[in-house]
């Protein structure tokens, strides 16, 4: 793989837990988390399931990686993402669960049901 085509991921230790609130606070990227979270592998980005165009995804996931709760490698072209679930499960215990829970919660009228 080329290294040089590996995006800048920050240290778990730099990560904070206001970075990591503000990048959850977008339901499209709790979205992405939980789908992450969901899948048996890891997907590329076409693969989420996402309401938004393709540059504005991009963007959400740029979001995610810089605050530290993703993990993107190349294969191929294909741009692949992960959740650094072990990672932010140390740092942040049950924060991850906590918000994938919450997000599958259904909704109904705006609020949670």
């Amino acid at each position: 793989m080329d290294g040089n085509r590996i995006p800048h991921h920050p240290d778990v230790r730099a990560i904070t837990l206001q970075q990591i609130l503000e990048a959850l606070v977008d339901p499209v990227r709790r979205s992405i988390v939980t789908q992450l979270c969901d899948a048996p592998t890891d997907l590329r980005c076409g693969g989420v399931d996402l309401p938004v165009s393709k540059s504005t995804a991009t963007h959400h996931f740029r979001i995610l990686r810089e605050a530290g709760l993703i993990r993107q490698y190349y294969v191929g072209t294909s741009r692949m993402n992960t959740v650094r679930r072990d990672e932010i499960d140390e740092a942040f215990p049950g924060l991850l669960d906590a918000v994938v829970s919450a997000d599958r919660m259904p909704f109904e009228g705006g609020t949670p049901s």
